[in-house]
């Protein structure tokens, strides 16, 4: 009995860890959405990552206790980071502090803006704090 329940935990503790491969183009919308849609693919204490696509804006928000890394996949939109304005588009980077305001003004492409965005720590969706800019 010891030895099955041994093999139990293992097999538990093994699964926990367990890793995906598969292509970020893979991944779409689980349904039609008016204007952001997000998609959790990842998640354990240390981070949240999600795939969002935004089809208009983001209003101004910020995370209090949380850094944001996006990597644009795929469209064009004009983006800000306090009060700094640039265009974003397919294969940048961008690195958001915790306390900054940022926001999506407008998505400039066809095409939906597609973005994998990784929290740290783990993101609850609580610690989202819009601004009056909204």
């Amino acid at each position: 009995m010891k030895i099955i329940l041994s093999l139990l935990f293992c097999l538990f503790i093994f699964s926990s860890f367990s890793q995906e491969h598969k292509s970020l183009k893979d991944y779409e919308p689980t349904g039609e959405y008016d204007n952001i849609h997000v998609l959790k693919i990842a998640e354990d204490d240390l981070h949240s990552t999600y795939i969002i696509w935004v089809k208009e804006s983001v209003a101004e928000h910020y995370h209090a206790s949380h850094t944001e890394n996006i990597v644009v996949l795929e469209g064009k939109a004009r983006m800000t980071l306090n009060d700094e304005e640039f265009t974003i588009k397919k294969g940048d980077f961008i690195n958001i502090p915790e306390g900054t305001k940022h926001a999506v003004l407008e998505v400039t492409s066809h095409k939906p803006l597609k973005v994998l965005s990784t929290q740290t720590p783990m993101f609850d969706g609580k610690d989202r704090i819009f601004t009056e800019r909204e």
